[in-house]
Order: structure tokens, then C-alpha cells, then sequence
């Protein structure tokens, strides 16, 4: 008996996104291929064990762990996946749940078992191999844009590509929102070229400052970032990096942001 780990919400909202597959032959047709909603299946279910492609139970899951990678891989390709966390973020402003106000911004380590893009010296892990991910998010902590790059980058290079990154978000009547009106961020980001540059973005900066004792109060506001940040773990495929190219790792990073943003939204009804 094969168990479907994919939510319905879930999947009403990503069966529209995902790719037309190839008609089968007349003549010679082949075995026919596995469903499109068990092999999402296997994705979720590497993403929230954490195991190995190759480990995924047919029995359990109801298709192979190389079924469901290729599927992953076809579909990060076809950008699935931001297009979800796109229509998620929507439904979400539409409901008044999306308050982009404030936004906050921070960085975090990941250790990778391989090489691969978006892999550096981690500095804080003795130099091993790492990556990052860079995140940005709203007043409540609701994922607005995900990047990774390599664990040597500094956090303040993504600052820019991550605003750059929040799609336009519709929901409401007029135009859609695609820029916060306050930054929250921590002494990494403490560079008066990228304050300049906010500013002229029509973006209020509020990072704190260098040297400075703490008590700044940006902690009161600034902290849904890290709450955000301990709630990707619970996603065990991302508590370690495997994937040796990074658009496999993004994939399930913004897949992983999706569904943050639908047990949010489940919380509404």
C-alpha cells in the first residue's frame, strides 16, 4: 500500500505549473510513465527524511528515488518551483496574511558533502566545504526570495539579488508589490554604499551599525528571519547540502519555502 505524503492544497496549486508531458507512442508505447502527483510525492519525501535518492521506498512512496529526481530536475529546469512560491505569496497578500512592510534579511550555513557550484571554505566550519542560503522575508516571517551561493560569499553580496529576486506579488487591486518599505539587518550588512542604494530604491535602511553596543532594538522586529532559518531544517534534505548542482538544492530550497507559505495560509481558514 503506496501513502501520499502531497497535501491536496499543495497539489491543486502546483498540478496547473507543472510541464506538459510527451504523448505516449500508439505502436510500442512503452511502460507507462509514473503519475506526476506520485513522483512530487517522492520529492517530498526526500525533502522532509532527508534520505538518499536512491534509499526513497517504492513501497511507501510508489515510485523509485531516480524517478523522482529526474522529475525534480525537469521541472527545476522548467522553473516550477519559483512560479509556486510566486502564486503562494498572491494568495497570501490576497488574504491580508503578507505584510511587506518590514523585511529582514540574513544569511546561513549549510555544510556540503560535495563539490559542485555555489560550494566555498566555509569560515565558520574550519574551512570545510559549505554553501549558503540567503533569505529574505516579511514581517511575519513569510519567505519572500531564497538564494544559495558559496559558503565563502558574504552575506551583504546577495542583498541586492535577493530584493532583485522578490517576485511581483499580486493578490490586491493595482499594482503588484514587489519592494518592502523598511530593511531590518544585522552588522553584516552595515555598509553605507548598500544604505545609499536602498534609499534610492524608496527602501528605509535599518541595519545596525559596527562597533556599536547592542540594544539597537532591531532584534524586536528582526527576529522572524531566524525563526524562518530554524524552520528550514525541519526539512532535513537542507540541513546538509547533497545535491552537486546547485538548481537541484535550490529546487527544494524553494520548494520548502512553498510549503512554509501554505501552512501559513492553512492557517487563515
Amino acid at each position: 500500500m503506496s501513502a501520499d505524503p502531497v497535501p491536496d492544497d499543495l497539489w491543486e496549486r502546483i498540478a496547473p505549473l507543472l510541464p506538459a508531458r510527451p504523448a505516449r507512442r500508439h505502436r510500442y508505447p512503452g511502460r507507462l510513465p509514473v503519475s506526476d502527483r506520485v513522483a512530487l510525492a517522492g520529492i517530498v519525501y526526500v525533502l522532509r527524511k532527508g534520505v538518499a535518492w536512491r534509499d526513497v521506498p517504492i513501497q511507501i512512496v510508489g515510485c523509485s528515488g531516480v524517478t523522482a529526481w529526474r522529475r525534480l530536475r525537469d521541472w527545476t529546469e522548467a522553473g516550477v518551483w519559483p512560479r509556486l512560491h510566486e502564486v503562494l505569496l498572491a494568495e497570501l497578500r490576497e488574504a491580508g496574511l503578507l505584510d511587506m512592510d518590514d523585511a529582514a534579511i540574513d544569511g546561513s550555513h549549510v555544510r556540503a558533502l560535495k563539490r559542485g557550484d555555489h560550494v566555498g571554505p566555509s569560515p565558520v566550519d574550519r574551512g570545510k566545504p559549505g554553501s549558503k542560503h540567503h533569505l529574505i522575508v516579511d514581517r511575519h516571517g513569510t519567505p519572500l526570495a531564497v538564494a544559495l551561493t558559496g559558503g565563502n560569499r558574504h552575506d551583504v553580496t546577495q542583498l541586492l539579488p535577493l530584493l532583485d529576486a522578490i517576485p511581483p506579488i499580486r493578490g490586491l487591486r493595482g499594482r503588484p508589490r514587489r519592494r518592502p518599505r523598511r530593511l531590518l539587518a544585522d552588522r553584516g550588512y552595515d555598509y553605507d554604499k548598500y544604505r545609499r542604494i536602498l534609499r534610492r530604491r524608496g527602501i528605509t535602511p535599518r541595519i545596525a551599525r559596527r562597533g556599536v553596543a547592542h540594544g539597537s532594538g532591531l532584534g524586536k522586529t528582526r527576529w522572524v528571519v531566524e525563526r524562518t532559518f530554524a524552520w528550514l531544517p525541519q526539512f532535513k534534505r537542507l540541513r546538509i547540502r547533497y545535491e552537486i548542482c546547485a538548481d537541484l538544492h535550490q529546487g527544494l530550497l524553494q520548494l520548502a519555502c512553498s510549503i512554509i507559505c501554505l501552512r501559513r495560509l492553512r492557517t487563515s481558514f
